[in-house]
């Protein structure tokens, strides 16, 4: 995926949109790719949009797809289809399904498959246009997400009335989303409300981190409370207050008891030297286009986790935490 670096001169005397100044450099891009292929942008650090002022002395870092295509296609993936009506699909998405195509995955996600589900067209991608415009061709139906190694239930909307109507409920977080996940470690308390900033690492532009002594970032609310122990290992669950990216995966970490299977944020264990992501989007509570209550999905345990509690009960004692 290219990468493209460029240092604002110390003697540069005003500040200007970052897109402009890009496109003004003798080996910049135009504002018609940087809106059309841009996956992120970073100034000193830290995520930004193409608005973002530059000044003097700023480090900027782009990373793009040059490769994008004229359309999303309709794929003949297999879906295991919680529930369907006439305005949403609701997946129980498999681990390693990307859920909407970008940069690196622009076949075999949960998009590609939707649309062939449905009977729908090619979604043909704009090159032009703005940033906002452009995403949403590439992601019809998607109104949440998760991680690609995260299974579990993804709600999908199928016409832009449920799509609107579904996108409230998440931004004024009046639903409830639930996980399961087994740790490396155990926490100090069996439940907990972690509340931090996240913000990109400093040292690792693909990963994130929690911090409590900035208000830089965005703002990240966590519930956990620890179902079991064993040994060193803990079956959790959790509940999302605010929907960042990796927030699961980078709470655990800040409390000490990273997800097992997750090599962004956790070393290879011994005793699971195979183990991936372990964590599962097991429950989603949410009001459907036209329903006056609330209903509830839920997901049944995956077969990766079986296979670990299965050990885990062999070889060590099951502990249920002190409240």
């Amino acid at each position: 995926m290219p990468f493209f670096s460029a240092k604002v001169p110390a003697d540069f005397p005003d500040q200007q949109r970052l897109d402009k100044f890009i496109a003004s450099l003798p080996n910049g891009m135009n504002r018609s790719k940087l809106k059309s292929g841009v996956n992120e942008i970073l100034v000193n650090g830290k995520k930004v949009k193409l608005s973002q002022k530059v000044k003097a002395g700023d480090q900027i870092d782009i990373q793009w797809e040059d490769n994008i295509p004229d359309n999303i296609d309709p794929e003949n993936i297999p879906l295991d289809i919680i529930y369907e009506d006439d305005n949403v699909t609701v997946v129980n998405k498999a681990q390693g399904m990307v859920t909407h195509p970008a940069c690196g995955n622009w076949t075999g996600t949960l998009v590609n498959a939707l649309l062939y589900h449905w009977g729908r067209q090619s979604v043909e991608q704009l090159k032009e246009g703005s940033a906002a415009e452009i995403l949403e061709r590439r992601r019809p139906g998607i109104v949440h997400r998760l991680d690609k190694e995260t299974s579990g239930i993804i709600i999908t909307a199928k016409n832009r009335d449920a799509e609107e109507f579904l996108q409230k409920q998440f931004k004024d977080k009046s639903l409830q989303k639930e996980y399961i996940c087994i740790c490396c470690g155990r926490p100090k308390q069996r439940t907990g409300d972690i509340r931090t900033q996240i913000i990109r690492d400093p040292k690792n532009r693909h990963r994130f981190k929690a911090v409590t002594d900035t208000d830089d970032g965005k703002f990240a609310r966590t519930l956990y409370h620890c179902i079991a122990t064993y040994g060193n290992y803990s079956l959790m669950r959790v509940r999302l207050k605010t929907g960042r990216t990796h927030q699961i995966r980078v709470h655990m970490k800040f409390l000490g008891c990273p997800i097992l299977g997750d090599s962004v944020y956790n070393k290879p264990d011994s005793n699971f030297p195979d183990a991936t992501l372990m964590l599962h989007s097991v429950q989603l509570r949410i009001k459907l286009p036209g329903a006056e209550d609330y209903t509830t999905f839920r997901t049944r345990v995956p077969g990766r986790f079986q296979k670990i509690e299965k050990k885990l009960k062999a070889k060590f004692a099951k502990e249920i935490p002190a409240k």
